[in-house]
């Protein structure tokens, strides 16, 4: 099972030029077994809120359109996850990546992410 962080979503979409050969690879051969967490929802929001995304639909609108379009899964954030992330050592500041790193723990899920800090979680395996 594969969680995608939420520039890995954006790229899919949008800019496929700024994924991997190994992760087009990956998503193409792991139909079925993708998987975002509803945090990401928050940080296209918030980007688009804040004028650093320009999306061609409404957040909310655009991210259901993108999972549903690419056959992704969302993973809902439940108090397991919220707790998780909070007890994660300090590798990672960023509160929503620590939302997806607890949500791939506690799931045993690969993180497709460019972002060097989640390899540094030792229960963690990411592609890119």
């Amino acid at each position: 099972m594969y969680l995608l962080d939420t520039c890995t979503l954006i790229w899919l979409v949008s800019q496929q030029t700024s994924l991997t050969e190994k992760v087009k690879k990956v998503l193409q051969n792991n139909a079925g077994n993708l998987y975002i967490s509803s945090i990401s929802a928050f940080e296209i929001a918030i980007k688009s809120v804040k004028g650093k995304l320009e999306l061609p639909l409404p957040p909310e609108e655009w991210f259901k359109e993108a999972i549903r379009l690419h056959g992704i899964e969302e993973i809902p954030i439940t108090s397991d996850i919220a707790c998780k992330s909070a007890l994660l050592s300090g590798y990672h500041n960023d509160p929503c990546d620590r939302i997806i790193i607890a949500t791939a723990i506690l799931n045993n899920m690969i993180i497709i992410t460019k972002d060097e800090n989640f390899s540094k979680y030792p229960d963690i395996k990411v592609v890119w």
